[in-house]
């Protein structure tokens, strides 16, 4: 029995743990890699909520036209990136592989596609900024194309990090089930 204060058990010097069983490696793996995703989701959720709020303003014009800009194109479809995060989160407490495929396929479709062609959108914009010195829509005084590309940039690296680690969650579940196959 171990205690911090009290006698050690008679016969050990506490070097006798060898022969204790430990956490199989892939079950330590999947409890890290859901952690990493679970933060990936959370800072997607912010960066979400910026561009909700930021289409909302530009809706309600709750603000002036030449301190928020009304919304790209590609912002719209973006906002459907919130399912595949929520069917992420859905997969943990189970793990469920079917869940985890879906929001991988979805974070695709829904979250990785609008970036590229948001990217694609601005970029006449961005050239037009960058080598005429010309910009016409504003947020908060900056450059809306320059705001927009960083949250383009953030996002698309919070994705591919989201599908790394979950590809790599994936091969960690697949590894457990192969194993209780074969007890």
């Amino acid at each position: 029995m171990a205690s911090r204060g009290g006698p050690r058990a008679a016969g050990t010097d506490g070097s006798d743990f060898q022969h204790r069983e430990r956490v199989a490696s892939h079950y330590q793996m999947s409890v890290t890699l859901k952690s990493e995703i679970k933060k990936l989701i959370y800072t997607h959720v912010c960066i979400w909520l910026l561009l909700l709020a930021q289409m909302g303003v530009g809706h309600l014009k709750l603000l002036p036209h030449d301190q928020v800009a009304m919304p790209y194109q590609w912002e719209y479809p973006y906002l459907l990136s919130i399912l595949p995060s929520l069917l992420g989160l859905l997969s943990f407490p189970r793990n469920n592989i079917s869940y985890l495929v879906l929001s991988m396929i979805s974070t695709g479709l829904f979250s990785v596609a609008p970036l590229i062609y948001g990217a694609m959108e601005m970029f006449p914009m961005a050239q037009q900024l960058y080598r005429h010195g010309k910009a016409y829509r504003f947020i908060f005084g900056f450059s809306a194309v320059s705001v927009m590309y960083l949250v383009v940039v953030v996002a698309a690296q919070v994705h591919g990090w989201q599908l790394y680690y979950s590809k790599k969650l994936l091969d960690s579940w697949f590894t457990s089930t192969q194993e209780k196959k074969k007890k």
